[in-house]
């Protein structure tokens, strides 16, 4: 899959150093992905959750934070919409983000 953008990762990961390590499997994972569907994406990350209007909420260290992206399956491309701690999270409407 192509990842659209990976700086909001290494931002994310400058400001909490603990979710470097995490937030790097998921790239890895999700770039040398070729998801065609939900039950594709539950096969790398069994948590992945659709929430509607193309996004899928993924728990990155343990649930510690969340990462939420649009995936475009026709197209193999991921946009991450937001990455934040579950606090964070709690008050967005990730089907609008």
């Amino acid at each position: 899959m192509v990842i659209i953008s990976k700086t909001i990762l290494v931002e994310f990961g400058t400001k909490y150093s603990d979710s470097v390590e995490a937030l790097n499997k998921w790239y890895d994972a999700s770039k040398q992905a070729n998801w065609n569907s939900i039950s594709d994406i539950k096969k790398s990350f069994n948590t992945v959750d659709y929430v509607g209007n193309d996004r899928y909420v993924f728990n990155i260290k343990g649930n510690r934070y969340r990462l939420v992206a649009m995936i475009f399956f026709d197209i193999r491309t991921v946009f991450i919409r937001f990455i934040g701690s579950h606090a964070e999270y709690d008050k967005i409407d990730c089907s609008e983000i």
